[in-house]
């Protein structure tokens, strides 16, 4: 799927802001905290879907607010769902308000007079719900309303949103309805989790634990002290959910192992890296030259000297370009354009 993006970097320093507020007029009203003149750097990325909008936003200090007047002339109603991954912001509702700290989410309603202060710069990803999309959750995400979700579910569903995001461009259009469903069955799972709802959702959580274990694996990669128990307390789950998580990798020790020989491999196949074997061995921390080799032997059916041999013969893949058009003029055109 091609996203909707908004962004006013190339426009002049003096029309940035206005420009910003423009698209988002309909929705609520912005007012920056740094002079307008001075430019307004942001960018707003909008995957459409099927009941739903994904949206990251990047953009400077600015205060938002959704009145009663913006209420009756743009009448979307969406339940909205924020994690911020930088900066902080204090949301305010009519009987409440929030402060809520980046990985945590909250949700607030459309269909009520909010605002948001932003006192610095700040990234955030947002799913936006239709009502009709999650009618029969209505009263789980109307219970949820003003609340920070810093709880190990919240955290799990901030993962989710971001592993969402970088799989979306992989998304054909059609399988717009049965993201739907995943997102629900997620949401149910991290808002009132329960037997039922958390073997509904298992595939997604599955996929975001696994992302966890992925990130945390990756930061410890040259750590000779880093093994399984390191990894329960990094990806913030227990040693049997990650044996059953990693069953299929031939268990932990085997997955840390697998992810250190394919970045050597990738070391090898770099023409400009002169590291010796011996000293990728020990980056990598296997105990020495031999041990490292049999195991990459093993791994890839070519010794370390073999594929540091042919790496001049590596071949870069192309990406495709795709070109799309579609009549939206607006952040509110985003949120009724399915």
């Amino acid at each position: 799927m091609i996203p909707e993006t908004f962004a006013t970097h190339s426009l002049p320093a003096a029309e940035q802001f206005e420009a910003w507020r423009s698209w988002y007029g309909p929705v609520f009203d912005s007012t920056p905290r740094r002079p307008a003149e001075e430019g307004f750097r942001a960018k707003a990325v909008t995957w459409i879907l099927n009941g739903l909008t994904f949206s990251h936003v990047s953009a400077q200090a600015v205060d938002n607010v959704r009145t009663r007047a913006h209420i009756r002339r743009s009448p979307v109603d969406h339940w909205v769902v924020t994690s911020y991954t930088r900066g902080t912001t204090r949301i305010g509702m009519r009987s409440t308000s929030l402060e809520p700290v980046p990985g945590a989410p909250f949700i607030v309603s459309l269909a009520e007079e909010v605002t948001a202060e932003r006192s610095n710069d700040n990234d955030r990803v947002q799913l936006h719900l239709s009502r009709d999309g999650f009618q029969d959750i209505a009263a789980m995400l109307d219970a949820a309303r003003g609340l920070t979700l810093n709880t190990p579910q919240g955290r799990l569903l901030a993962d989710y949103m971001l592993l969402l995001e970088r799989n979306l461009p992989n998304l054909a259009p059609e399988d717009g309805p049965r993201l739907r469903n995943a997102v629900k069955a997620m949401l149910e799972a991290c808002l009132a989790p329960s037997a039922g709802r958390l073997m509904v959702a298992a595939s997604q959580v599955n996929v975001t634990l696994m992302e966890r274990v992925r990130r945390a694996v990756g930061k410890h990669l040259r750590s000779p002290s880093f093994g399984p128990d390191k990894l329960c307390r990094e990806a913030a789950t227990s040693r049997s959910q990650l044996y059953r998580l990693l069953e299929g990798e031939g268990g932990a020790a085997r997955y840390i192992q697998r992810r250190r020989l394919s970045e050597s491999f990738a070391i090898l196949c770099d023409a400009s890296n002169s590291l010796s074997v011996g000293a990728i061995a020990e980056m990598f921390c296997f105990g020495d030259t031999s041990s490292f080799s049999r195991a990459f032997r093993r791994e890839f059916g070519a010794s370390p000297g073999d594929v540091r041999a042919a790496s001049s013969c590596g071949l870069r893949p192309v990406t495709p370009t795709v070109a799309r058009e579609q009549n939206v003029n607006t952040f509110a055109d985003c949120l009724r354009s399915y």
